[in-house]
């Protein structure tokens, strides 16, 4: 069984431009606030639809905080199935300080 890889937000933003997914495990109301633009939020209540859908090759992007519960998420993906699994370390407060303009303002729906 393969693990994840933590990764910077920069080594985060090559996969991104290859067509990466990226989601984002942040409480529904700070993603709305703020997130990564294209970033899919789940929660417990929307995980299980997102891996019935997911591509489990795609490369996936995991991302909450700072970079330490996204390592949690990013090792239940693997254990799912997904093969291409990343924590983007330093989370999405290292993501929205390094790539200000790529960031977005919305609900989750």
């Amino acid at each position: 069984m393969s693990e994840f890889k933590r990764i910077t937000p920069e080594q985060a933003q090559e996969l991104l431009a290859k067509g990466a997914v990226v989601v984002d495990i942040r409480e529904a109301q700070v993603f709305a606030a703020g997130h990564i633009a294209g970033a899919i939020h789940l929660d417990n209540h929307s995980v299980a639809d997102f891996i019935r859908a997911a591509d489990l090759d795609a490369p996936t992007l995991v991302v909450c905080y700072h970079g330490n519960s996204s390592q949690s998420a990013a090792a239940y993906l693997v254990g799912q199935g997904f093969s291409d699994v990343y924590s983007i370390d330093g989370g999405f407060e290292l993501w929205r300080n390094t790539y200000p303009a790529e960031t977005a303002q919305g609900s989750a729906e």
